[in-house]
């Protein structure tokens, strides 16, 4: 935070205000000398600093009480001064700082640690988190449901968790949540993927929306890997302004793409009229539904331009399809963060300054990945190298095939425990019932 307030000074802030409790400041040895950079404190309510006995809730707690009050009393003070404060940067561990923030009318923004390290994950950006971890964040509201979730497990004498994941994905990540017995059973995908005789079993389940069928016979008539599948997803819905910098991105490829627009995400036909006239149908095909893993498996795809949202995120290391990723919300952030620095499988599409990803970027994202650079190649060798891990692990006798035989088995052998107890039980019971009663009389 520091090191921001100083670059918020170099880059022409006529006056910044670093701000932080009594005893923080006590703790800096060496102040920068920067002019139009000022220092300032306000009380947490353990201006000596925090006894190690002192429970984390209860600091917390009387952090937000005290700093709450002692912060408000500081903004007033700098106003009295002629120095008014006209926006305030706080981190993560200062969410009330917001609300101080609106109660005296002054915008503000949340400024969390540089990064977070999480056991058996890479080190973590805020863009990276899931939005519903970010105490001020779009989607905090969720954040109690899974507090929930968490407490039911902790309350489990035995807590099982079945992941749509592979072992030999995220060994350590698995490893790091044993406590709650994860059992990974994944990738969930059509068997038609396994075998070519399965072709009933190629769609993951049944569809949401009324798919088209003309697809199939347009990706027929397409090269082997060269069409870019655009889809976002049962619930994503994109603003007008992204899909037309993803229409022009695309068109900027000249390439084959088929893109998946459901019929809630464009209720008039104004975008569509658009495509067609920028683009013809032998270039790009818009349809509103279609089966994904019989897309993904379809020899004419290349590239998978998607949400990252995890089902899908899947499916794609199953296919062997390698990816560009615009994460939207939720756990789509860290999934494009593992796609892109861990498995190496794609890469993630950044977004400007108002949360768009402009269409140079779009473009420049796509041919990294299905052009003949180096990259590209490194990340189709990467995306072939967990298509066939992915295989491995459903397969029989594979890892996830036999954590599921083996949880199956659990379940069954536990259910013929109770039900042959129930059984003793009632049976105890017809035999006490049938007895005469030794106090009657005849």
């Amino acid at each position: 935070m520091l090191q921001l307030a100083k670059n918020l000074r170099q880059a022409g802030a006529a006056r910044v205000t670093f701000a932080t409790t009594v005893h923080g400041l006590t703790q800096i040895k060496t102040f920068p000398s920067l002019d139009g950079l000022y220092f300032a404190s306000f009380s947490d309510g353990f201006d000596d600093g925090i006894k190690h006995a002192t429970n984390s809730q209860d600091m917390l707690s009387e952090l937000k009480r005290a700093g709450s009050q002692t912060l408000t009393e500081l903004i007033l003070t700098f106003s009295k001064n002629c120095h008014p404060v006209s926006f305030l940067i706080y981190t993560l561990i200062l969410p009330w700082a917001a609300d101080v923030a609106r109660y005296m009318s002054i915008p503000s923004e949340n400024k969390p640690p540089s990064s977070i390290q999480l056991p058996g994950l890479p080190p973590f950006e805020t863009e990276d988190i899931p939005s519903f971890l970010l105490p001020n964040g779009p989607h905090s509201s969720l954040n109690p449901v899974f507090q929930h979730h968490i407490q039911v497990l902790e309350q489990e004498p035995s807590p099982r968790v079945l992941l749509n994941s592979f072992d030999c994905l995220e060994e350590e990540v698995i490893a790091a949540i044993g406590n709650i017995n994860p059992i990974p059973i994944g990738p969930l995908i059509p068997f038609a993927l396994l075998d070519k005789n399965h072709q009933s079993d190629a769609s993951c389940g049944c569809d949401l929306f009324e798919k088209s069928t003309e697809y199939t016979q347009w990706l027929n008539s397409k090269p082997k890997r060269s069409v870019i599948y655009v889809s976002f997803g049962s619930i994503a819905v994109l603003q007008k302004n992204q899909m037309e910098e993803m229409l022009l991105g695309l068109i900027g490829t000249c390439r084959p793409f088929l893109w998946i627009i459901r019929s809630s995400d464009n209720k008039d036909t104004e975008f569509e009229e658009m495509v067609r006239e920028k683009v013809n149908k032998e270039k790009g095909l818009i349809v509103p539904w279609c089966s994904q893993m019989e897309v993904l498996a379809h020899e004419s795809i290349g590239c998978y331009m998607m949400h990252c949202g995890w089902n899908s995120t899947m499916e794609s290391l199953a296919a062997g399809i390698p990816v560009v990723g615009l994460p939207q919300f939720a756990d789509q952030t860290t999934s494009a963060k593992m796609i892109e620095e861990v498995w190496g499988n794609g890469v993630r599409a950044r977004v400007n300054e108002v949360g768009i990803v402009e269409a140079e970027e779009i473009r420049r994202c796509l041919e990294v990945v299905i052009g003949s650079g180096e990259k590209g190649q490194e990340i189709r060798s990467n995306a072939k190298k967990w298509s066939g891990l992915a295989l491995d692990a459903v397969k029989d006798g594979g890892s996830s095939h036999n954590n599921l035989k083996a949880f199956l088995e659990n379940v069954t052998t536990s259910a013929k425990m109770i039900n042959g107890v129930f059984d003793e039980g009632a049976e105890n019971k017809t035999k006490d019932a049938t007895k005469p009663n030794e106090n009657s009389k005849n």
